[in-house]
């Protein structure tokens, strides 16, 4: 299974982009994790020609081409960085690469409550009519104190984080698998009402 995992911020020191590293090291075994990253990405500025900038594009591709997603949020103000919400414009306004797309989210947070708040909000947001993304349902991992979590060898150090970790990522797995059966059969239904005519009864 290919995974693309994006940073949910732009900054140098994020430790959500350390929790996604660990998880393409630790979860190799069980899927093919890109970490990919979101500072070249321009602010959206609304083109009306609706043409998404390369970078949007080339990140776009990559999900496309992904069997799921898995976005890792810091909480800044109680929601989403300013960076992850113009992505997440310049999809819904453009390319739309996350629809039907199956999405984990994560969240890392230097405080103990994890991004609890950045999590609901990033929920609502990728359930808006022009992005549908398909987010995996009563499931959610926070890491709080996440300055500490990671070693300098990459590895999360807190071992009740990584039972849970590899407990919702077995569940991602299975979610991914469900969604893609489920989206087949709504694409074949779909395609069938497309083609459906009187005409070809009577005949």
């Amino acid at each position: 299974m290919k995974l693309a995992a994006i940073v949910g911020t732009n900054s140098d020191r994020s430790t959500n982009r350390k929790l996604l590293q660990f998880m393409a090291k630790h979860f190799s075994d069980q899927a093919e994790i890109e970490v990919l990253e979101i500072a070249d990405c321009p602010a959206f500025n609304e083109p009306k020609d609706k043409t998404a900038p390369a970078p949007i594009q080339d990140l776009a591709d990559k999900i496309e081409a992904a069997d799921g997603v898995i976005i890792s949020t810091p909480e800044y103000d109680h929601s989403i960085t300013a960076a992850l919400k113009s992505v997440l414009e310049w999809f819904s306004y453009s390319v739309q690469p996350l629809i039907d797309k199956p999405v984990m989210i994560t969240g890392a947070s230097l405080g103990s409550l994890g991004s609890s708040r950045a999590q609901a909000h990033l929920r609502q947001i990728l359930d808006a009519p022009e992005i549908q993304a398909r987010v995996m349902p009563s499931s959610e991992f926070l890491l709080g104190r996440s300055g500490d979590a990671v070693d300098s060898e990459g590895k999360l150090v807190y071992e009740d984080k990584v039972t849970e970790l590899e407990d919702v990522f077995e569940e991602f797995l299975h979610f991914v698998d469900i969604t893609q059966k489920l989206t087949s059969e709504q694409k074949t239904r779909r395609a069938k009402k497309e083609s459906f005519s009187w005409k070809d009864i009577v005949d």
